[in-house]
């Protein structure tokens, strides 16, 4: 009797994950997040979190700093900041810190909901880049997803911040652009190193997690190598950096 024919069994489709565990997998199991934007490209509860933790900072800042005392903070490291309050009268210059503390704290409180400009600027870029770079088969729906979910590692570190905020730190000493020392920044002086201070608060545990989940991301959800993936955001990465390094220093 002829033996029956092996069929081969169809390979399994992972199971649709919900975004809740999204956010989850993007932590422990990026491969499984970034797979499933493939399905759908749904990114509202990830970018909901970040607005809810970023509004939790500007809050925590503003109850623990001060606004007021992050901007003297600021004008300490910068020699451009200092020179624009030299020569004031107390009473001038305290009002004029006064007006740049209401403009600075409407900033950090929108800053959370207004992301989603930066969010759309950067998907574009990447989106360009991994289409007509690698060949990726992407949307720009995809793409914008992938930015999003690969930005979470943002809430650990505001977390962190509000953290250190409860636990003491002191007013005179809080850096708002550079709130916990968690990059190579700590070890250069902004106001006398104002290039390698930029550079170095780009080199940032929480920043460099973000690149990697955005290369795995896009060699996920794109299907190019995850080689390719890498290069083609570290690049991005080096040439932005650079950028705003050289800004900041002309800035300072």
């Amino acid at each position: 009797m002829a033996a029956m024919p092996v069929v081969p069994m169809p390979d399994p489709t992972p199971e649709p994950l919900s975004q809740g565990a999204r956010i989850i997998d993007t932590f422990i199991a990026p491969s499984k997040t970034f797979t499933d934007l493939r399905r759908s490209a749904a990114w509202w509860a990830p970018w909901l979190l970040m607005v809810i933790v970023g509004v939790a900072f500007a809050y925590v800042v503003d109850i623990k700093v001060g606004y007021p005392q992050v901007i003297e903070n600021q004008i300490s490291k910068s020699s451009l900041m200092q020179r624009q309050v030299e020569g004031l009268s107390p009473s001038e210059r305290a009002s004029q810190i006064q007006k740049r503390a209401v403009v600075t704290r409407v900033v950090y409180f929108a800053l959370p909901a207004l992301s989603l400009i930066f969010v759309a600027i950067f998907a574009g870029i990447y989106h360009a880049s991994f289409r007509f770079g690698a060949n990726a088969d992407l949307t720009y729906g995809r793409s914008f997803a992938v930015v999003v979910y690969a930005a979470l590692p943002e809430v650990l570190r505001g977390l962190l911040t509000i953290i250190t905020l409860f636990a003491g730190v002191a007013p005179d000493s809080f850096n708002i652009q550079n709130p916990v020392a968690t990059n190579l920044g700590a070890f250069f002086d902004q106001a006398t190193s104002p290039f390698l201070y930029a550079v170095g608060s780009s080199l940032d545990i929480f920043r460099l997690w973000s690149i990697a989940l955005t290369a795995i991301g896009f060699a996920c959800a794109g299907k190019v190598k995850l080689g390719t993936a890498f290069a083609i955001v570290i690049g991005w990465f080096v040439f932005v950096t650079l950028v705003l390094s050289g800004l900041a220093t002309l800035g300072s």
